[in-house]
């Protein structure tokens, strides 16, 4: 879920959400107009989860406890599209799943560090996302909307070692793209400290088709072949995988921190 659908601090060239101009459409993207209280949200939230999946009510295959299990969520990643830290109240909201017994994944770009320091709730687990090595690759494949969001990025890897939750520098690769400059990826992993990194393929869909093309997309095995570049680079080894979703996990933990698992 987002609590800022059509509001970001970044254009991203891969980003799938619709962007002001893409619909023949202007809106300012800094400022997010969801003036929506935490409770709010959380109970839409839960309304909405059963209304996905109340269609399998009528299917025979359905497995019964699979269904149950699906009406009591466990888990909320803060991070389908949009910039989260936009919201004033996140805080609050993360607080107030946690208080329904869910655990949150909170993924930001970064671009706010004031507000991520400011986080009156901290979430189960935090991730950047890091999508570029340097500044140039940065306002070339991010497309910041103000001037100096590479030194706030940069601020807010700084920052990271200050959380107690699991931490994970994001990586979404775009072929042909930013997928080069390995040694300068590592200088800002050392920077983070994170608990994991996650290198992952960008997917050619909504939005996005308008700014890439279908070869934008790197294949598991370059996926596979970054994150071990990276590896050697910084001393993180590969703990998960799941080539079907081209995405690779490394930590230099030995397995990744089961959260919420009862």
């Amino acid at each position: 879920m987002t609590p800022s659908l059509y509001y970001c601090t970044q254009q991203c060239l891969f980003c799938w959400r619709a962007q002001s101009g893409d619909l023949q459409v202007t809106w300012d993207e800094m400022k997010n107009p969801n003036k929506d209280t935490p409770e709010e949200i959380v109970e839409g939230c839960l309304r909405a989860q059963e209304r996905i999946i109340s269609g399998y009510k009528g299917n025979e295959k359905t497995d019964w406890r699979k269904f149950q299990e699906a009406l009591r969520p466990s888990q909320v990643a803060i991070s389908l599209t949009g910039e989260p830290t936009l919201y004033e109240p996140l805080g609050e909201l993360i607080r107030m799943f946690h208080q329904r017994g869910l655990t949150t994944f909170l993924v930001s770009n970064g671009t706010l560090p004031s507000k991520l320091s400011k986080l009156s709730q901290e979430p189960t687990q935090l991730y950047i996302s890091v999508c570029a090595p340097n500044e140039q690759v940065y306002k070339r494949v991010c497309r910041p909307q103000f001037p100096n969001a590479w030194s706030k990025l940069n601020e807010t890897l700084g920052l990271l070692q200050s959380f107690r939750c699991p931490t994970v520098t994001r990586m979404t690769l775009v072929k042909e793209h930013n997928m080069d400059l390995v040694d300068e990826y590592a200088k800002l992993v050392e920077k983070a400290n994170p608990t994991y990194i996650e290198t992952k393929a960008y997917m050619h869909i909504g939005f996005s088709n308008l700014r890439l093309g279908f070869d934008s997309m790197p294949t598991y095995k370059e996926v596979r072949a970054f994150a071990e570049q990276l590896s050697e680079k910084t001393g993180y080894g590969v703990i998960d995988e799941a080539p079907e979703s081209r995405v690779v996990l490394l930590s230099r933990l030995k397995k990744p921190i089961q959260v919420g698992v009862k």
